[in-house]
């Protein structure tokens, strides 16, 4: 299927979470003739290294650097455009109580200025879809749940032309999808999968966490999000890994983000999936493509 004339926007906290949430859906879409554009919120400033060999001295004290140089080989891997919106990593602050978000960080920024750049790139733009977190930032990282607020806070005011006047000329996009990347459903299908090939599965240690997060979000009544649209990238899921690789200080090549063959997935899980959270166009439930109801509406 062509994707000629078609604009997708992911809008993403920090570098990683673009190879992480929905990679090899843009991947599908670039390589159909979409233009995709992946907009990072921070520049990841204060994550921690979680890859055991890139836990040296010079890569903690050049962290900024090294994290734009991961984001622009993820993305010549994946085919896609990237902008920095400028925003300062809050960081995940841990302990209890938790301590203070750092002063100037994203995650404090009043909505209207963190919001800004983000309308004047979708103005730019033109999406007809963006993709970004559900409310509670799909887990409760300060700048996983801003990001949200500034990505629905473009959907809606992008098109407004008496808001951000001074941003460009009004867009409105026509689409808004949350990520819904990982789920019980999802691992349970790997899971069966891997144990019917005889092969060991690393789905029971997950299974224990999540029912352990499953309970905290009932507790605070929270919700998993109904899958609305899952798109077959099953071919993509290789370029996808490729690019999660890409981000060396963030994934270890032998962690748990490579335990499940590419071939189990295939079989078991080929879709990523999303939740359709807003629509100015007909579409019908459920859905296989993000572009359903805008192909028609867009002429090339």
């Amino acid at each position: 299927m062509s994707s000629q004339g078609l604009r997708l926007m992911a809008v993403h906290a920090h570098p990683d979470d673009e190879s992480s949430k929905g990679a090899a859906t843009m991947a599908k879409y670039v390589r159909e003739g979409a233009e995709v554009l992946v907009a990072t919120m921070t520049g990841g400033e204060r994550g921690d290294i979680l890859n055991p060999a890139m836990d040296r001295p010079e890569v903690k004290a050049n962290m900024a650097e090294i994290r734009r140089k991961e984001m622009d080989r993820a993305r010549e891997i994946l085919g896609v455009r990237q902008e920095f919106m400028g925003f300062m990593d809050s960081g995940l602050p841990q302990g209890d109580p938790k301590p203070p978000l750092p002063e100037g960080c994203f995650a404090v920024t009043p909505v209207e200025i963190a919001a800004k750049p983000l309308v004047k790139l979708v103005r730019e733009f033109r999406p007809h879809v963006i993709l970004t977190y559900d409310e509670n930032g799909g887990y409760p990282h300060p700048d996983h749940v801003m990001t949200h607020t500034v990505a629905a806070e473009a959907f809606d005011k992008a098109g407004d032309p008496d808001a951000y006047a001074d941003a460009g000329e009004p867009w409105q996009p026509l689409k808004m999808y949350y990520f819904v990347t990982f789920h019980q459903e999802k691992f349970v299908a790997l899971h069966e999968e891997m144990l019917a090939r005889d092969i060991e599965s690393p789905y029971v240690k997950i299974f224990e966490e999540r029912q352990e997060r499953m309970r905290k979000r009932a507790e605070q009544g929270l919700k998993d999000w109904e899958i609305t649209t899952k798109v077959d990238a099953a071919d993509y899921f290789e370029i996808r890994d490729q690019a999660l690789l890409a981000h060396a200080t963030q994934i270890d090549p032998a962690g748990s983000w490579f335990a499940c063959p590419i071939d189990v997935q295939r079989v078991a899980w080929p879709t990523e999936d999303y939740h359709l959270a807003r629509s100015l166009v007909d579409t019908e439930l459920p859905e296989d493509d993000l572009f359903t109801g805008v192909r028609e509406s867009v002429t090339l």
